[in-house]
């Protein structure tokens, strides 16, 4: 299988002075209104295929982009990426013409376990040891029963497990927290990820984690396009990835919000048309593109409850016929909708499950109570930009 790699070389680059901006997108910024900024022709967008145009309208505000421009200010290059493994690449060719095609990320990922000791408190301490913000937002939604950090005090402990993804010296992505320990005046308490259901529990199998279930928003008559995150297409020799499933279904079908929420968006967002995006408030956003028309109750900024109407099946936007395309996101990271809908409704685990968890929350347990008794104890990685200039290879 060929493979397209993305190598980004950090050092000032004197011979060509060519520089790789690190910016943000722009509240209101569109694929197409930056194409008109750069002079680049809009058949280039109108040219791609229908599954790269929705990738084109999954760019969001204030998500990092690299442009890298000639000496005379004009775009040579520019990377964008849309999840977490893919990334859209405008550049120009031999001729000087604009081209499209989509990479994966060439990502670095680690796996650390550390144990920090509170000085000051338990967000401070993890903010200054590991410059993530996030790590401590997710401890506290981890043990939001049966821990009160207020009692928490200096010579106090935390240590956690966690994997992170770094893509040019930033975190990309969301944390991936495996394990937890939070000690308050001796006492240790314990959560371990369940790599089954992704939910949190204690050390005898205790469960800790609000369960939100989502529903098929749609009586549909087939998939007739599933989710894929990054997938080599051996014949077109190119990566593909489309971030969400699609329901086929006639024009007019209702919609129904898949789980309680609120009203983040309602409008036009490029190739999806006609989008709503609805707010969980437990890290998980839902999107409904290409519909016909909007229910007239909703409205953007109200909450909403799972089974409500919201809107209609269409085939607005640029769409190969009417459907419904159904985003699904974590923690701003798209993920297959149907890994979620489709997961059991029950508890807690069963007998069989529980054998299995407790094995890996042992071993969990004694790597946090080593790192606990080392005198050195690990420093945590902490990722830092190191430059602002870089030239950009594909070989």
């Amino acid at each position: 299988m060929r493979r397209i790699f993305l190598s980004i070389i950090i050092f000032f680059n004197f011979l060509y002075s060519a520089q790789v901006e690190e910016l943000n997108w722009s509240r209101g910024e569109t694929f197409l209104t930056f194409l008109e900024k750069y002079s680049i022709p809009q058949k280039l967008y109108f040219d791609l295929e229908k599954e790269d145009q929705e990738l084109c309208s999954e760019i969001t505000a204030d998500r990092r982009f690299y442009l890298y421009t000639d000496d005379d200010g004009k775009l040579n290059q520019v990377l964008i990426p849309v999840s977490d493994d893919i990334q859209l690449h405008i550049y120009k060719d031999s001729n000087n013409k604009y081209q499209f095609q989509t990479l994966p990320i060439n990502y670095t990922e680690y796996t650390e376990t550390v144990a920090i000791e509170i000085t000051e408190s338990v967000s401070y301490d993890i903010s200054k040891a590991t410059g993530d913000v996030t790590l401590a937002a997710l401890l506290k939604s981890i043990f939001t029963e049966g821990v009160n950090f207020r009692k928490m005090q200096k010579g106090d402990f935390i240590a956690l497990e966690y994997s992170q993804k770094a893509y040019l010296g930033r975190p990309l992505g969301m944390p991936d927290l495996k394990a937890a320990m939070v000690q308050i005046d001796g006492t240790s308490y314990f959560r371990f990820k369940n790599p089954k259901d992704d939910k949190y529990y204690d050390e005898k199998g205790t469960g800790f984690t609000k369960s939100y279930f989502f529903q098929v928003p749609i009586s549909y008559t087939r998939i007739s396009s599933e989710f894929t995150n990054k997938r080599w297409h051996p014949i077109l020799q190119r990566y593909r990835a489309h971030l969400g499933t699609d329901f086929s279904a006639p024009v007019g079908r209702t919609i129904y919000a898949a789980a309680d929420g609120k009203i983040e968006f309602l409008g036009i967002k490029g190739g999806y048309g006609k989008t709503t995006i609805i707010n969980h408030n437990n890290g998980y956003k839902t999107l409904y593109a290409h519909q016909s028309d909007f229910a007239k109750s909703v409205k953007q900024g109200i909450n909403i409850k799972k089974g409500e109407l919201i809107g209609y099946v269409g085939n607005t936007g640029l769409s190969s016929g009417p459907h419904l395309h159904l985003g699904l996101y974590k923690n701003g990271t798209a993920i297959d909708p149907l890994t979620v809908i489709n997961k059991p409704s029950n508890d807690g685990l069963d007998n069989k499950e529980r054998v299995a968890f407790l094995a890996i929350s042992k071993n969990y347990q004694q790597k946090i109570d080593n790192e606990l008794k080392k005198e050195n104890k690990k420093i945590p990685t902490r990722l830092e930009r190191t430059t602002d200039k870089s030239e950009i290879n594909i070989f």
